[in-house]
């Protein structure tokens, strides 16, 4: 790169741009599209990212992040190189370069971009130098912990939030840690990513702060993968659970009621539909909100 990466970042904020209001999140874009890689399991990608990973001559992936069987099913005819361990002053000019001379370029993320994924950094700096980006969204692990779980995050009476959060550490300081709030709400299934080393912590922190130890905590450990594991428990029981197994990366961790999909009320999009006939109701067509 010619200049701090930052540099670059805070000159491309500012003004709205335009994109934004002439594409939609399926449309085909000039540029290197950021692609969801989704959860683990490669039929879980996007129809939009299996084309352009078709296509492409230069995958920039997640590493182990990203399933090796995804990369050797759909990137058999690209270049692949893992972006672990390299720096913005290493990926942007090796994108940046492969697309300037032609070559289809793809960024792949594990998951989807928008969560925890670092994508709009990347996008900034090569907007920056010159070269377009979009982003096509994944399916990430929170909705495929959720359906290996055969729950839904929200329920009627139940759920009625869902909040995506992790816990503190090396990059989040204690007062900016909401979980406990989360999960003082009641309605609520928090859905804690990157914290699987700090299970143990996070659940001491809950109990301190005086939360029921009986509420429901699952932990889905490579969701979607063929090594899926799930741990079930409490607030007061999953830690021990956990060390257990020896998991210390790559699970999810979901608390709340909403977990063991008990409990809930009929809901109001398919009341009475017996009764509705083919008149095109939206309740009946399933298009209602509630």
């Amino acid at each position: 790169m010619t200049e701090d990466p930052q540099t670059a970042i805070d000159e491309v904020a500012g003004d709205r741009d335009r994109r934004v209001y002439e594409h939609s999140a399926g449309d085909e874009q000039e540029g290197i599209p950021f692609v969801g890689a989704g959860p683990g399991d490669p039929r879980l990608l996007t129809v939009a990212g299996r084309e352009l990973l078709a296509d492409a001559d230069l995958v920039v992936h997640a590493g182990s992040l990203v399933n090796s069987e995804l990369l050797e099913e759909y990137c058999a005819d690209a270049e692949t190189v893992s972006s672990i361990g390299k720096d913005l002053e290493e990926l942007i000019p090796l994108m940046r370069d492969a697309y300037e001379d032609g070559r289809e370029v793809v960024r792949l993320h594990s998951g989807d971009p928008a969560i925890y994924g670092a994508a709009l950094e990347q996008m900034d700096a090569l907007e920056h130098e010159g070269v377009p980006t979009y982003v096509v969204p994944g399916v990430t692990s929170a909705f495929a912990a959720s359906a290996t779980l055969r729950t839904q995050l929200t329920l009627n009476e139940v759920a009625n939030h869902v909040a995506f959060t992790r816990p503190q550490g090396k990059t989040l300081d204690p007062e900016e840690d909401h979980i406990s709030e989360f999960v003082e709400m009641g309605d609520v299934t928090t859905c804690v990513y990157l914290g699987t080393h700090a299970v143990e912590d996070t659940m001491d922190r809950l109990l301190d702060d005086g939360h029921d130890p009986e509420t429901p905590v699952a932990v889905v450990y490579h969701a979607s993968w063929p090594d899926e594991d799930v741990i079930e428990g409490t607030i007061g029981t999953i830690a021990e659970k956990v060390e257990e197994a020896g998991y210390r990366a790559s699970a999810l961790v979901l608390i709340g009621d909403a977990v063991g999909g008990d409990g809930y009320e009929r809901s109001y999009l398919y009341g009475d539909w017996a009764n509705r006939g083919s008149d095109g109701d939206d309740a009946a067509s399933g298009e209602a909100d509630d």
